[in-house]
């Protein structure tokens, strides 16, 4: 395993092109015209997290997905890490 895979997380590891949670490794679709409404779909799936089957962990996902094609989620994702490391570092 390279060095860019050991220190991607949370994400999107550009280099293999999959989506990273953790430890577990999913394929990412190439086209930014799947990718976009499987990350809509993903949002409002989480919205009707009451609801069996769906929940919401499918909010965050969603976010990650839309933040990899969309400049203005991408910033949005950006200062929500920025502020959580800085929370975690004060605690």
């Amino acid at each position: 395993m390279g060095t860019a895979a050991s220190t991607t997380k949370f994400g999107i590891d550009h280099t293999t092109g999959h989506l990273v949670l953790g430890s577990l490794r999913l394929p990412f679709p190439r086209s930014r015209f799947v990718r976009i409404p499987i990350g809509v779909g993903l949002i409002f799936g989480g919205v009707l997290g009451f609801l069996p089957i769906l929940g919401f962990w499918m909010l965050p996902l969603g976010f990650v997905v839309l933040s990899h094609d969309l400049p203005a989620v991408r910033r949005q994702r950006r200062r929500l890490t920025v502020w959580w490391s800085k929370r975690r570092r004060q605690d």
